[in-house]
């Protein structure tokens, strides 16, 4: 009996689809299939996994939560002497 099968359209982004082809080349496997079997893996995840677990691949911050994230990249605080004794050598 020959499976049914339907096609979706989504958007994604110019370095996801790039992620897409350059593993379907290394792999020989067809777009379709990588595609399938991520998005039941990921909707299985979902279902039988606790929420609090689950981490987005992606985080969506305000424009002032951005721009101190920034700062601090820009400019760490010294560390603490609590990190410097938990990052020296025995």
């Amino acid at each position: 009996m020959a499976q049914a099968h339907t096609q979706i359209s989504a958007y994604i982004s110019v370095e996801s689809k790039d992620l897409v082809e350059r593993y379907v080349r290394a792999r020989g496997v067809k777009k379709g299939f990588l595609i399938e079997s991520a998005l039941l893996h990921h909707l299985q995840a979902l279902e039988e996994l606790p929420a609090d677990v689950i981490i987005p691949p992606r985080l969506v911050v305000s424009r002032e939560s951005g721009e101190a994230i920034l700062e601090q990249l820009e400019k760490p605080a010294e560390p603490t002497d609590a990190m410097k004794a938990l990052f020296e050598d025995d």
